[in-house]
């Protein structure tokens, strides 16, 4: 057996182990999620590896599941969910990830109480995709600039600014986009607005899977998926030491406890007045 495949046999258990281990010290706020394709090399069909990332009330990152799956499939995620929480993981106060996942209607199964936000960067692909070359470049720009927007009601307004460019230049539809799911796209808004910056999108899962594509081109000697998914974990696991803690920690502990916060900013509730 050379080094290579004696490592893939290590890590292989250590994997095994990783995914038994409690959870029930983690306390988690936020959870990201993404389903990433690999390019293994016998697969049929799209393979992927899902992966949920969370933020700790101490402001921490952490890999939490690393699982070969399907990145529509409801009943995958739902496996990997049930598995958390089994395991121990509470709800989390909100869930970032792809429209597109079957992540959504997971939720429903096993985190009903969570907060739904859908990540703009994959938004913003699928409506440039709907327009003409020619004006992807002017409305990448336009997009981009909506979800920070400081309230809701302006990122509101630019939306149906947005919608009017599309018209004019007979591409409608392409602006129609933004319609669907809006609600669940601007869900970090009732959130700290220190926090908005890793609310937006699923950065958080896909900048250190740059790295494992780099390190993981290996993958496509791989027949199946699931076979690489020791490897890619074992790779996450070295880039979560470099994860960074979230902009204002101190206030996790605070949508930890269900404060709520309009526009960015906490709401106070009012004390109840005692009749004299």
């Amino acid at each position: 057996m050379c080094i290579r495949d004696r490592l893939k046999a290590v890590w292989q258990v250590e994997y095994e182990a990783w995914k038994r281990r409690p959870l029930g010290e983690l306390e988690v706020v936020y959870l990201w999620v993404d389903g990433i394709y690999v390019k293994a090399g016998l697969e049929k069909e799209k393979a992927a590896v899902l992966v949920a990332v969370a933020a700790l009330r101490d402001g921490r990152k952490v890999v939490l599941a690393v699982e070969a799956g399907a990145r529509e499939s409801t009943d995958a995620w739902s496996a990997i969910l049930r598995d958390l929480r089994a395991r121990g993981m509470g709800c989390p106060r909100l869930v970032v990830g792809d429209g597109h996942l079957g992540i959504w209607g997971a939720l429903a199964n096993v985190y009903p109480d969570a907060h739904e936000q859908r990540c703009w960067n994959h938004r913003i692909v699928n409506v440039l995709d709907k327009l003409a070359k020619k004006d992807q470049a002017a409305a990448k720009g336009l997009l981009t600039a909506i979800p920070y927007a400081p309230t809701q009601e302006e990122a509101e307004r630019q939306k149906k600014e947005f919608q009017a460019w599309c018209a004019r230049r007979g591409q409608a539809e392409a602006g129609r986009l933004l319609d669907y799911d809006w609600e669940r796209m601007t869900t970090f808004y009732a959130f700290p607005a220190e926090h908005w910056k890793h609310l937006r999108t699923t950065n958080v899962v896909e900048s250190p899977f740059a790295v494992v594509r780099l390190r993981t081109g290996a993958a496509k000697r791989y027949k199946k998926a699931a076979n690489a998914t020791a490897v890619i974990w074992k790779t996450l696991l070295v880039a979560e030491k470099g994860f960074r803690r979230l902009n204002a920690p101190e206030l996790l502990a605070e949508v930890a406890e269900g404060a709520v916060y309009d526009n960015g900013v906490r709401v106070q509730k009012r004390k109840k007045q005692v009749p004299a």
